[in-house]
């Protein structure tokens, strides 16, 4: 189902709104504006329906948070440091907007753009956009293209592909936020298993500072589901950022997308969501600094009531060719792709 709004985006144009629905009752939502996921309704057995993730009560409030909230970010999601990419000897300057350093493109990037729906069906809907060459610095001409697909298993499947046609670091992901009670309460009373040995660890300002760092004996340590709180701001890796806000480098297991990167329980024990990705990496971020954001009541959420676990390359990767991963600069010819993939059932 496609909605037209009546309240116009910056561009002067409406919103559009596709609504994606399977047999069983679940819906999903997705606007054109950032292609952004902003709705995840799951049926429960007592008949009550259960909204997972964080949002806003309209499409306007998505213009007036800093949460990236459901938003498909790029061309690089996290953080490059300094604003700075080397590459071949070739040093290119980016547009700033986290101090001296670019985080998720840069500002006014892909989550406040305009993507156009290329095709959609009742359960599917791909959304693509054009970066021009220097887009927030970056290099060439970027073609971009996100698809959502919901399942009859009550899961969101997002695939995406690029080119360019100049050598461009690229990574593409979605920065939804999950509270699987279904209510505006704090999730780090949830319960999460991520299967990573290693984690990167980060300054005040969240680029990396050190090497690579096994998790073992570290609050970090997520290979055994434990609660967020469990371990919160017990050492500096945490007070430096307030919480978490790191990456982990998954196992190798994990890399086809086929064995669970993480898993999240509901505080209530009544919905796991699986996750699933081609990417190397995840981000978790306990929601830190999400006070003030606007909420699908009409209200504003508090700090910490959303995780968010974000597939991607590490952060900086671009100026890191030395760590364990794929190279995340795409040439001319190549195609970028990448899968990650939601699962929500019942406990």
């Amino acid at each position: 189902m496609l909605k037209t709004t009546a309240a116009l985006a910056p561009d002067g144009q409406p919103f559009h709104i596709v609504t994606l629905a399977n047999q069983s009752g679940t819906q999903a939502q997705m606007m054109d504006w950032g292609a952004t996921w902003l709705s995840f309704r799951m049926p429960m057995g007592d008949g009550s329906v259960r909204e997972l993730l964080l949002g806003c009560s309209s499409p306007e409030d998505y213009l007036h948070q800093g949460a990236y909230l459901g938003a498909t970010v790029g061309r690089y999601a996290n953080r490059i440091a300094n604003s700075r990419l080397s590459h071949r000897g070739i040093t290119t300057t980016l547009s700033p907007n986290q101090g001296t350093h670019q985080l998720h493109g840069g500002a006014n990037s892909f989550d406040q753009r305009r993507w156009t729906i290329e095709s959609r069906s009742d359960q599917s809907v791909t959304f693509k956009f054009y970066s021009a060459d220097g887009d927030n610095g970056y290099p060439g001409n970027l073609t971009a293209e996100v698809t959502y697909t919901l399942t009859e298993t009550n899961r969101i499947e997002i695939s995406y592909l690029a080119t360019v046609d100049r050598d461009c670091p690229v990574n593409l992901t979605n920065h939804a936020y999950f509270n699987l009670d279904g209510v505006n309460q704090d999730s780090r009373h949830h319960r999460l298993q991520i299967n990573a040995e290693y984690f990167l660890p980060v300054n005040s300002e969240g680029i990396p500072d050190a090497d690579l760092t096994p998790v073992n004996g570290l609050s970090m340590d997520f290979r055994q589901p434990k609660t967020l709180m469990q371990d919160f701001l017990t050492d500096e890796y945490q007070r430096k950022v307030s919480g978490y806000d790191h990456a982990y480098l998954l196992s190798a297991a994990c890399h086809n997308g086929e064995h669970p990167a993480a898993l999240l329980w509901s505080a209530d024990n009544k919905v796991k969501m699986s996750v699933f990705t081609t990417k190397p990496a995840l981000q978790l971020y306990s929601g830190n600094f999400l006070q003030g954001t606007p909420s699908r009541d009409g209200e504003t959420y508090a700090s910490f009531v959303g995780v968010a676990l974000e597939s991607e390359f590490l952060p900086d990767s671009p100026n890191h060719p030395e760590w364990p991963q794929p190279d995340c600069w795409l040439a001319p010819k190549q195609i970028y792709r990448s899968s990650t993939v939601y699962q929500f059932d019942w406990v």
